[in-house]
């Protein structure tokens, strides 16, 4: 009796295990019986299945990712873009959502073609400024609402939700973004050849207009020293015509003094000079009078 209680109880427990499933706070199930649904939970807590009848499929709860391929898109006016995008979207159906496409991986490879075509719809009717600069999260609401209808109705109904749709780059294709950037270039080589031009045009007028203005300055200082040399040279005259009307004998013995020490410095100067002549009279007299002696001529060095 013993045993047959032990071996009730282990077979209760396994029953118990079997029947028992608990559903997490990220995660929704599917209580199916045979693979026919029949019922659905979306709170998370301890639930009860009938064991060996009836398996839980789990769900996620959690906001998912959507990847999509980067795409080629013709915006108006003929502009290619290459677009990369990607959606969030959370399972609000998991009844609908396991009946449609069974797993995740499977929706993520029905959903990614609306996406896409949703993109292509609407970037195909914006222009190019709109879609790069001007109007992408408007944009993206658009697409969003688009998918949203697209895969809530009829047959496509897979009984999720998109919270919305970004888009991660929107480029020009490499071949045109390089001949777009050779053209900036040209463009900028174009201009900055036209500001060196503008800004030699420019250093050469101020050169000009300072070689005119040193020019200027130049005559105009020249004429002021000219005149001022020539107000010292007449005031010195002035000086010297009172001092020789003042004292004429000392004036001329000063003169001959400079004319002394001037005249006699060492160098390579040469004079051959008579003594008598009236360069050296203040040598024979102190007076300066003429002494009428001769002699031979002195040779100064």
């Amino acid at each position: 009796m013993r045993s047959i209680f032990l071996v009730l109880i282990a077979a209760l427990a396994f029953l118990a295990y079997n029947s028992v499933f608990i559903v997490q706070q990220t995660q929704q199930a599917l209580v199916l019986q045979f693979g026919d649904p029949k019922r659905q939970i979306t709170e998370p807590g301890l639930q009860w299945k009938i064991p060996f009848v009836q398996n839980v499929v789990f769900l996620d709860n959690r906001i998912l990712d959507l990847d999509s391929p980067a795409q080629e898109v013709i915006a108006s006016g003929q502009k290619r873009l290459i677009v990369d995008a990607f959606a969030r979207y959370r399972i609000t159906d998991p009844l609908k959502f396991f009946q449609r496409v069974v797993s995740v991986e499977r929706a993520s490879s029905r959903l990614a073609p609306i996406l896409n075509s949703a993109v292509r719809r609407v970037l195909g009717n914006s222009t190019f400024e709109a879609i790069v600069r001007d109007n992408r999260p408007n944009l993206m609401r658009l697409i969003t609402d688009q998918v949203n209808r697209s895969t809530q109705s009829g047959e496509s109904d897979f009984g999720v939700t998109f919270i919305d749709v970004r888009i991660r780059r929107a480029d020009l294709p490499e071949a045109n973004s390089q001949a777009i950037y050779r053209r900036m270039q040209t463009e900028r080589q174009q201009e900055a050849a036209e500001l060196r031009a503008q800004g030699h045009e420019s250093a050469q007028r101020v050169r000009a207009r300072s070689d005119r203005d040193v020019t200027v300055l130049l005559a105009n200082a020249d004429r002021e020293s000219q005149q001022t040399r020539g107000e010292g040279d007449a005031t010195r005259n002035a000086i010297f015509a009172d001092a020789y009307g003042s004292d004429a004998e000392f004036f001329t013995f000063y003169r001959s003094m400079q004319a002394y020490e001037n005249g006699l410095q060492s160098g390579d100067t040469q004079m051959i000079l008579s003594p008598s002549s009236d360069f050296f009279r203040y040598f024979g007299n102190p007076t300066g009078a003429a002494s009428g002696a001769s002699g031979a001529p002195i040779r100064s060095e």
